[in-house]
């Protein structure tokens, strides 16, 4: 592998694959808890299987560790057949969400336990372990237990012995999910620094889209054991292939309705709530007659004061608020735009005041571009 002066892995290696899954599945009984899943992930990649409690992550994650063997398909790790290898054999280490420390031995011990294990040379093993608690910031820490440690120390613990063994791909399950929520927004910076500083490839499972978005080079949405989706995380979020991805992640609207035009880059829509049409660029062709749902992010919507005011192919809804949430850097309005559906806006707080521009009852009209939109077949 190409590495820079700097250690960091190129960008042409970032290309190569280092794992390819091929209709890997795995039952429990009479259930299909991961459903013949095809996954390329490239080498050197920090890349996110996200997706709700039972879809089949951590199950595929332990698959690839060797803990689960699979009922069918295929696991190459580096271009080699590992499907039956033992987890011992596999270039691959694991970090649990319980950090699974030893409470009773020193954070050095724990790091060097795995090295102990294979019989690697005092000398050697304590240079390593040195190199590695360094590398995770905790050199002066090295004669703690871990009831010594905080929530975060404690992390980077776990991160190190992960990393003793310089695997070729570190799995990580779910790391992050007993910090509180500071902790875990600084400690998600310093994961992806560090990655990039070692340039191993970490396969991480959670379940927080937010920690998958900020982490992530790419991301897989997970449901009932198969991957509906795979892209960076913008690409997720501006483009969902489905409804289900669209509603996963972030916060979506979903307008439902019957396309009566399409020309080339563009789709009329008419809405089954209120009978009005929309437009929405969509350079994939969608036949008059079909049943479509637009997704809209909240973020895209504006406010203007009239229908007078919207220029050029831009949309328009009206509506009533009908709840308002304050979160500080953003206000979200809830606005009822027929009866039945109800429409999210999310708009920035920029001005230092105690004065409400818009408020419970009003009724406010809303525009956004047609390549805002995003049509959705499935």
């Amino acid at each position: 592998m190409t590495t820079t002066e700097s250690g960091h892995v190129t960008e042409a290696d970032r290309i190569e694959p280092i794992l390819d899954l091929q209709g890997v599945t795995r039952r429990f009984g009479d259930v299909v808890a991961v459903n013949a899943v095809d996954l390329t992930v490239r080498r050197g990649e920090l890349f996110s299987l996200l997706g709700g409690s039972g879809c089949g992550k951590s199950t595929l994650l332990r698959m690839i560790a060797g803990f689960e063997p699979p009922d069918s398909g295929q696991i190459r790790i580096d271009g080699r057949d590992m499907t039956t290898v033992p987890p011992y054999e596999r270039p691959v280490n694991m970090v649990f969400q319980s950090y699974a420390l030893f409470p009773h031995m020193t954070v050095a011990q724990n790091v060097a336990y795995g090295l102990r294990q294979e019989g690697m040379a005092r000398s050697e093993r304590d240079d390593r372990v040195h190199d590695v608690l360094k590398l995770v910031d905790l050199p002066d820490l090295a004669r703690r237990k871990p009831n010594q440690l905080s929530g975060g120390q404690r992390q980077r613990v776990a991160l190190a012995r992960g990393l003793a063994k310089q695997p070729r791909i570190l799995l990580l399950d779910e790391p992050l999910g007993a910090l509180d929520r500071k902790l875990r927004e600084r400690t998600q910076f310093e994961l992806v620094n560090l990655q990039d500083r070692i340039g191993i490839t970490f396969i991480l499972v959670t379940h927080d889209q937010e920690e998958a978005m900020t982490m992530s080079d790419r991301i897989g949405v997970m449901r009932d054991g198969q991957i509906h989706q795979i892209g960076a995380p913008r690409e997720v979020y501006e483009y969902p292939n489905s409804r289900f991805v669209a509603d996963f992640i972030g916060t979506a609207n979903l307008l439902t309705g019957e396309v009566i035009a399409a020309t080339e880059g563009m789709v009329q829509v008419r809405l089954a709530a209120t009978g009005t049409s929309i437009f929405v660029a969509s350079p994939a062709p969608v036949s008059p007659g079909a049943t479509v749902t637009v997704m809209v992010r909240p973020e895209k919507l504006q406010t203007v004061s009239g229908p007078a005011a919207v220029s050029g192919d831009a949309n328009l809804l009206s509506g009533v608020v009908q709840d308002i949430a304050y979160l500080g850097d953003m206000s979200v309005y809830h606005v009822e735009i027929a009866d039945g559906l109800r429409i999210q806006v999310a708009m920035a707080n920029r001005l230092h005041t105690g004065e409400e521009p818009i408020t419970w009852d009003d009724t406010i009209h809303l525009t956004w571009h047609p390549g805002d939109g995003v049509v959705l077949t499935s």
